[in-house]
């Protein structure tokens, strides 16, 4: 068993996942690791430029688009990681972003999950990088604005606004572009739901660990997060796919959705 498993998932982002790599090697200098790319039939040659450049990159290339969920379970049943490490190929991480979070896990045996601020390339930081649990209610805050109107207060719970950014805390959602999970929860609770094709399978998962007694962490180290591109959002792609990700996780843990 080694340390820590990478899993990225890739599809269609060839420069952003050499990036990516070049970034998540140098973090993992000092740790015993193993590092998964699972290419979702993208022929634009990323396969071919992880077999040449990074030789240790252990690759499987899908003959078709598995989706977000099901790749990653490819990879993570593969795996010996204690610690599985699920990263999007449009990210770049800092030198002591996962020993820092690692660290964290270590000392923190209650820890399932852990998250890390996640930069965007304005320079701000991404709400997404703290989530609430998306109740009905807390999803209609988001929906009608009051949530961005009010990030501090009881509305702003989807992005839980009032924590510090500089501190280490409790949340309820680990975003899946920077997801550090214990492998004995995914154990316990099971992989990605692969009903999801794409979006809130890191919600699923992350209220999946809470309601198993584990505890769901932000981290303050930092990623660098293209954000989008490793999905190629387009608006009403996006939509589409989001929305129906949100019906099939209120169903799932809300009962009946129309």
């Amino acid at each position: 068993m080694v340390k820590l498993s990478v899993v990225i998932v890739s599809y269609k982002v060839r420069a952003y996942v050499e990036q990516c790599l070049m970034s998540l090697l140098r973090s993992l200098r000092d740790i015993d690791a193993e590092v998964f790319v699972v290419d979702n039939n993208s022929h634009d040659g990323t396969v071919q430029l992880i077999r040449s450049r990074f030789p240790h990159v252990k690759v499987m290339d899908s003959s078709h688009n598995l989706g977000f969920a099901r790749a990653n379970n490819a990879a993570i049943r593969q795996s010996t990681g204690e610690y599985v490490l699920l990263l999007n190929p449009d990210t770049i991480v800092a030198e002591d972003t996962i020993s820092t979070v690692l660290d964290f896990m270590d000392a923190h045996p209650q820890a399932g999950s852990a998250g890390v601020a996640m930069q965007c390339v304005d320079g701000s930081l991404a709400p997404e990088s703290r989530r609430g649990r998306p109740t009905p209610m807390t999803a209609f805050y988001k929906m009608c604005g009051l949530c961005a109107m009010f990030p501090r207060s009881r509305f702003g719970r989807y992005y839980m606004g009032g924590m510090s950014w500089s501190e280490a805390g409790r949340i309820d959602v680990v975003s899946g572009a920077f997801c550090m999970m214990r492998r004995s929860a995914l154990d316990r609770v099971g992989l990605l739901d692969e009903d999801f094709f794409m979006y809130g399978e890191d919600i699923d998962l992350s209220c999946r660990i809470a309601d198993a007694g584990y505890e769901n962490w932000y981290i303050p180290a930092h990623i660098l997060h293209y954000k989008g591109e490793s999905s190629h959002q387009s608006s009403f792609r996006y939509v589409h796919v989001f929305y129906n990700a949100m019906l099939i996780f209120f169903r799932k843990h809300y009962g009946s959705v129309s």
